[in-house]
């Protein structure tokens, strides 16, 4: 199962602005890794593994549009 950014921030029930800060980003470019604009750095997704307790294989940083529950 793959989940998305969106969703697993929805799912834990944080702004973007809250999550931003736990991965230690600008909002702007949290909403552009949501967007599939921009990817993170493999930092970057250490930390968005530890902040959800999820694996980096289960993210889907493509599809924007799922918000299944991890």
């Amino acid at each position: 199962m793959q989940f998305t950014l969106k969703g697993l921030r929805n799912n834990k029930n944080e702004t973007q602005e809250q999550t931003s800060k736990a991965i230690g980003v600008s909002i702007e470019t949290w909403a552009n890794y949501e967007k599939g604009i921009t990817f993170p750095d493999v930092p970057t997704i250490k930390k968005i593994e530890g902040h959800f307790n999820i694996s980096y294989d289960m993210i889907d940083f493509l599809c924007q549009n799922k918000t299944e529950k991890p």
